[in-house]
């Protein structure tokens, strides 16, 4: 793999790279990195799935943010599509963890407004670690319980989870860094609340089309200015790798009609 910007070299770590990273939590809440997967038009996914659009470099780095997450955050309904399993780290992955004072997998947290999940599948029966359930108060007593026996329940919102809430919680447990694996409405929220840290993008040299949605979709969030840290090039595919700036710009205004025509 090589490094583009800003240490331009022909054969590079990613592991190496984006392990090094300093991800240093702010004061109440953590650090929170949001990985995503697009085609060169801006698809998420391909039949509803992300698997077809990423390479094995993609893999590669997706599977490294994961490994240096103490959680990895995904949205109910991105965790049915893609058919998620238990977040697992490999022995190595296990003894680098160990060293930075991590538990030797990272936890899954699933954001649910409405605790719709299968609670039998392997994510919750045969996980090295105990996963979090994200939801709401207005979930019946009955269905949390329920849950409770699997995962540890935290409430965050009412009718709908408080994003900014739930990562402060996460944070009250300990958490220091969170990686976010979507689906673009929590990306969007997340976004709106200027809770984005890092933004870490794999560009993927394929055309989609389709009705997919962008990565990051919902609410109106301003303009959220990031820099541009890294950017690896795998084949042709583009690991991009931004952080958030101090800034922010405001939202565009509707241009003027004398200059529409």
């Amino acid at each position: 793999m090589r490094e583009l910007f800003p240490n331009p070299a022909d054969d590079v770590d990613p592991v190496a790279r984006y392990e090094s990273d300093h991800r240093p939590p702010p004061a109440d809440r953590p650090w929170l990195l949001v990985n995503m997967v697009t085609s060169v038009d801006g698809a998420t996914a391909v039949d509803g799935r992300s698997g077809a659009l990423g390479s094995a470099g993609d893999h590669l780095v997706f599977h490294t943010l994961r490994a240096v997450a103490d959680v990895v955050l995904a949205g109910a309904g991105t965790v049915r599509a893609e058919q998620y399993g238990p977040p697992r780290t490999d022995a190595a992955a296990q003894q680098r963890r160990a060293a930075r004072g991590q538990a030797p997998h990272p936890r899954l947290a699933v954001l649910t407004g409405r605790l719709d999940l299968d609670l039998g599948t392997e994510l919750f029966a045969a996980t090295p670690s105990r996963p979090i359930i994200i939801t709401t108060s207005a979930v019946p007593a009955a269905r949390r319980r329920e849950a409770a026996e699997v995962a540890d329940v935290i409430e965050a919102g009412d009718q709908r989870v408080d994003v900014a809430l739930a990562v402060r919680l996460l944070g009250e447990l300990g958490v220091s860094v969170v990686t976010c694996e979507g689906g673009p409405t929590i990306n969007g929220e997340l976004l709106a609340a200027d809770l984005v840290d890092e933004w870490c993008q794999t560009l993927s040299a394929v055309g989609a089309g389709g009705t997919s949605a962008r990565a990051a979709a919902g609410p109106d969030a301003g303009l959220r200015t990031f820099t541009l840290d890294r950017a690896l090039l795998d084949g042709d595919t583009l690991l991009l790798r931004y952080l958030r700036s101090l800034r922010s710009l405001p939202s565009r205004r509707p241009l003027p009609s004398s200059v529409l025509g």
